[in-house]
């Protein structure tokens, strides 16, 4: 049956802020390299002041998804909370242009629309520090039901699991996607997010509010508390019907219940910036997914997105993934 949307991403809308950096700068300031650091309005305010020249942009673990999808020539819809502010329209015009239906209500007054300050090192890794703002105002009363119900699948952010409001939204948003015949999806997002959740992730699983879940090595690893990936396949083999584990330049894992697939990583040039990877490559995933495509096709369609998006500054294509994948022929 033919749907309004492929796929619908509810996330933290973020105004990405990112610089070149190395690894005494993130000594010198005590940021975590390859985390995403929480910080206050305060801190934010300090580390806009030290930081180099940079590009700013909408981003978002799931805007950035969403922006992938819109990129293939997908149907994207998203949910996240900015505030009516100059950052908030920024967000709002952005997303919109690159074709992303986006009507979530701004929030009037503070706080602000959140913002992350990106630290990317030579060697391509990125240290993200994010001041939440108004991301941490969603509620259920911004799950818009129709557009849940007219979308195959809606995927969200584990980086979302912070806030008591937004669990119960996106226990909804599974609900009505359940409720009405779709699929419902998530990233673990960080190891630290992991860290923090671990249960909880495990009984969104488990449970059957979860579908299909996204993750790296090492988010798997921690989400099973072992050093063994192999072990970690087998587990959540028995806990979600359909799991994507990417492995960087080893490439991805893809997982159901009766089936494993090992699929290389796709080849690149070199590697300049590695923010928005896993988002993209979740892109690539749903929309070769929502497009009648294989596993194996979808995992390789994912690999692409990704190949594109590291290879320059920035979470977002920089070309057309759908030109891509036209001249790749997957």
């Amino acid at each position: 049956m033919t749907t309004r949307f492929d796929v619908l991403t509810i996330g933290n809308a973020i105004v990405d802020i990112i610089a070149n950096s190395d690894d005494a700068f993130l000594a010198k300031e005590g940021i975590i390299k390859g985390a995403m650091n929480l910080i206050d309005a305060d801190r934010a305010e300090h580390l806009y002041s030290v930081m180099g020249p940079a590009i700013e942009a909408s981003g978002g673990s799931a805007g950035n998804t969403a922006a992938g999808v819109a990129s293939f020539g997908g149907k994207a819809a998203y949910f996240g909370k900015v505030s009516d502010d100059h950052l908030g329209t920024v967000f709002t015009h952005d997303i919109r242009a690159i074709g992303t239906y986006f009507e979530t209500k701004p929030l009037a007054g503070t706080p602000p629309t959140a913002r992350s300050m990106i630290f990317v090192t030579p060697d391509g890794e990125r240290s993200m520090n994010t001041y939440l703002g108004s991301c941490v105002e969603l509620t259920s009363a911004d799950i818009e039901e129709d557009v849940v119900a007219d979308s195959q699948i809606t995927y969200f952010e584990g980086y979302l699991w912070d806030v008591e409001a937004a669990k119960d939204a996106i226990r909804l948003a599974s609900k009505l996607a359940h409720k009405h015949g779709r699929k419902f999806a998530m990233s673990l997002s960080d190891s630290f997010c992991v860290d923090r959740f671990r249960d909880e992730f495990l009984e969104l699983m488990r449970s059957g509010t979860v579908d299909i879940v996204f993750a790296n090595d090492d988010e798997l690893k921690s989400l099973y508390q072992t050093s063994s990936f192999d072990d970690a396949i087998k587990a959540i083999r028995e806990d979600c019907a359909l799991s994507i584990i990417t492995k960087g330049e080893k490439g991805c894992v893809v997982v159901t219940r009766e089936e494993t697939h090992n699929i290389n990583a796709h080849p690149i040039d070199k590697l300049v910036d590695t923010t928005g990877a896993g988002d993209l490559f979740a892109a690539g995933f749903l929309y070769g997914l929502t497009h009648g495509h294989d596993l194996k096709s979808c995992a390789r369609i994912a690999s692409m997105a990704a190949a594109e998006v590291i290879q320059h500054i920035g979470p977002r294509p920089q070309v057309s993934l759908k030109d891509m994948l036209a001249s790749e022929g997957v």
